[in-house]
């Protein structure tokens, strides 16, 4: 796939003797080529804006102090990312960004995905529940990408470790066994998503952060009863291979459908483990 990445604003690459930096409006790349800073602070505003755009429906305002993004690039280096900011009232600050893996992983997964991140951390004005920000965040990454928390997905239901849902959506700190979370937050991100669209998603967690009330939330917002009938109906769903979804809008965006429609049946049956963190 061919990406597209569109510069908003005047930059300036200055080298320096470690590597290079540049500067648009809203970032601030360090990179060991004056190249791959440019490309991955133009990449960085094309996401800010696009993802803006389809999960919010408007354009966020410019920050007022930039977010520095620190690259870390090589052939041989697995994609990763880490986005840290605060809040001081109720407004994001004190940024810090840092990417990692190949020139094509950083532009078309890490970056869409820790920008994504500072898109919900600007509209939500506080943190998200980790599997909803993690798992959405997942959805814009590659297709290689969500096909490995795919597959993993499998793994860990298989093994006992997955994280009933009246847990996992209450958790406001990552679990100690992580991963799971990764990889259950991104299906069941995709699942809700692939029903009734990103906008929709974006308002069913403000009521349910706003109330608290996640059973009440999931039936506003998508008919099941409770976190229990989502769950179960969920279960069933990646049972059967996560298999394309019977949309309730023409404008749903499917994420579901890129990917196998058959389980491997040795990971089959699924199931969640008990105990607490």
């Amino acid at each position: 796939m061919e990406a597209r990445f569109f510069s908003f604003v005047l930059a300036l690459v200055v080298c320096t003797c470690t590597g290079a930096s540049y500067r648009t409006a809203n970032f601030i790349v360090t990179a060991t080529t004056p190249t791959m800073a440019k490309q991955v602070a133009h990449a960085a505003e094309y996401y800010r804006k696009k993802q803006a755009i389809e999960w919010l429906g408007y354009e966020i305002p410019k920050w007022q102090t930039p977010c520095p993004i620190r690259v870390k690039s090589g052939r041989a280096i697995g994609a990763a990312g880490s986005t840290s900011f605060s809040f001081e009232h109720g407004v994001p600050s004190d940024w810090e960004m840092h990417v990692q893996g190949t020139s094509a992983r950083i532009l078309d997964s890490v970056i869409p995905h820790e920008v994504t991140h500072t898109v919900f951390a600007s509209h939500f004005r506080q943190p998200l529940p980790r599997w909803a920000d993690e798992g959405a965040s997942t959805t814009t990454e590659h297709l290689s990408e969500r096909q490995k928390q795919h597959n993993l997905l499998y793994k860990y239901l298989a093994s006992g470790r997955g994280i009933p849902f009246n847990r996992m959506f209450r958790l406001s700190q990552y679990p100690t066994d992580i991963l799971p979370l990764y990889a259950q937050g991104y299906s069941v991100a995709r699942f809700l998503i692939a029903q009734r669209g990103k906008q929709m998603f974006i308002h069913f967690l403000e009521t349910g952060i706003k109330s608290k009330n996640w059973d009440h939330a999931v039936k506003e917002h998508y008919g099941f009863s409770d976190l229990s009938d989502l769950q179960l109906t969920w279960n069933n769903w990646v049972r059967r291979g996560s298999p394309k979804i019977q949309l309730t809008s023409a404008k749903t965006q499917l994420v579901s459908n890129e990917l196998p429609s058959k389980p491997p049946r040795a990971l089959i049956p699924i199931g969640f483990r008990k105990e607490n963190d």
